[in-house]
């Protein structure tokens, strides 16, 4: 053998390493992992739940407010309103964050 194939043959050697375990130890250990991937994974792929919808009726009785304050609002940039046609709609995430950020400022 050369050098150079000995230093090879060297260099393989110390990335293996040997360690003792029983077979179903290893199979323990290797059920863990993947379990630990499976979770993380999961995580990503967590049915969203669809957007929630509210009429101006709707928005104006949840924060007891009149027509013209939702209007008002709306205009200010307080609420941002949604419309198919004639109809206007408000996101119920979109309303609750701004009254979230009202009671904070």
């Amino acid at each position: 053998m050369h050098r150079k194939q000995i230093k090879t043959i060297i260099r393989k050697m110390e990335a293996v390493q040997f360690i003792q375990t029983t077979p179903a130890q290893l199979q323990t250990m290797i059920l863990e992992g993947v379990r630990a991937e499976l979770r993380e994974l999961k995580k990503d792929f967590q049915p969203k739940e669809p957007t929630e919808y509210l009429t101006r009726k709707e928005v104006q009785k949840m924060l007891n407010i009149n027509m013209s304050t939702l209007h008002h609002w709306t205009k200010q940039g307080k609420l941002k309103a949604y419309g198919i046609g004639a109809r206007v709609y408000y996101k119920r995430q979109e309303v609750d964050n701004a009254l979230i950020r009202l009671k904070e400022g």
